[in-house]
């Protein structure tokens, strides 16, 4: 325990040697909707990235399914790209985009209960035992390799047992966002929070920008945590405290997810409309947007919950009983 306290006692050094591997320009730097200039806000950016929270490979944990690995290490890479997706869309729900994590700090409630949706325990609603078993649905075996679609057909799935967070999870088809599907499911079910739309950018025009990725990388092996005595959990370990890694925007696989939040649906209204000014007017662009559900398309349904008497963790403990879902084979773009 001493060892981990010292590794973390000096967040502002480790900060302040990281700095000098941005490059002193006058770029925007963007982070999740929020602007920060980097050449006078290194520490406040740096800080900003900090506080997301960062979910890795993990080791040590109950087994899956009882009989399964007790470590996601080389396959949970993308289900814990998809968890740490999710998280910010809850953060956002709960806390706001503003709200900023410092260490050893007491922290709101609504943030440690966000965490322990997202701990490596069957019973907790978003956790890699849950994701694991419910890709089982999607054709993929416990242990295997998740695609971007498959992560968010199960984020979609899941969310329909997470009564606390009241999320409506869209998975566009055919990298096409149905406004009219979104309203109607947002309508349908009893949410409060609808989907699709972090405030992007005022501009998101970079063609004269670098344009490099700022990312956390899942693919670091942690041991597991677990709620501690007080039904709290130490969250050292799923905040990135080292130098952030860059990429080239040309290196990153054509093969993604993206991933939005509307907490009401003037903000939906809103990221419709600068996504047709911003983005819609590109040659080449990532995804479509259109007012009406396609009338070659198969009729849109909401999701809904199984009838079932059991807990979702309970649910979907037995993957014999995934037979409700639907399997879905489409890549998608995930909008949450």
């Amino acid at each position: 325990m001493e060892s981990v306290l010292s590794k973390y006692e000096n967040q502002i050094t480790i900060f302040a040697d990281y700095l000098e591997e941005f490059p002193d320009t006058d770029e925007l730097v963007w982070i999740l909707g929020k602007q920060h200039l980097l050449k006078t806000e290194k520490s406040k950016l740096l800080s900003d990235i900090s506080a997301r929270l960062w979910f890795t490979y993990r080791r040590k944990f109950s087994p899956i399914g009882g009989t399964g690995p007790s470590s996601d290490a080389g396959w949970g890479c993308m289900l814990r790209c998809g968890q740490m997706m999710l998280a910010q869309a809850l953060i956002c729900r709960h806390l706001g985009r503003d709200w900023n994590w410092e260490k050893q700090k007491e922290q709101p409630k609504e943030y440690q209960r966000i965490l322990q949706c997202f701990l490596d325990r069957k019973d907790c609603c978003y956790s890699i035992h849950q994701m694991a078993q419910m890709g089982v649905g999607e054709g993929k075996s416990i242990g295997e390799w998740f695609g971007p679609n498959t992560v968010a057909q199960v984020l979609k799935k899941l969310a329909l047992f997470d009564e606390w967070n009241s999320l409506a999870v869209y998975v566009s088809m055919d990298n096409t966002v149905v406004i009219e599907d979104i309203k109607k499911m947002c309508c349908v079910l009893p949410l409060s929070a609808a989907t699709v739309g972090e405030s992007p950018p005022d501009t998101l025009n970079a063609s004269n920008q670098s344009d490099e990725l700022i990312f956390l990388d899942p693919h670091t092996t942690q041991t597991f945590v677990d709620t501690e005595e007080n039904g709290t959990v130490d969250d050292q370990t799923f905040h990135c405290l080292q130098s952030p890694q860059r990429m080239s925007i040309l290196n990153l696989d054509p093969s993604v997810a993206l991933g939005f939040f509307c907490k009401e649906e003037k903000d939906f209204d809103s990221w419709c409309s600068l996504v047709q000014k911003e983005i819609l007017k590109e040659n080449l662009r990532m995804f479509e947007l259109v007012q009406k559900h396609p009338s070659h398309w198969p009729p849109f349904v909401p999701p809904a919950k199984p009838e079932v008497t059991t807990t979702g963790a309970e649910f979907i403990d037995s993957t014999e009983q995934l037979e409700e879902f639907d399997l879905e084979e489409d890549f998608e773009i995930l909008s949450v």
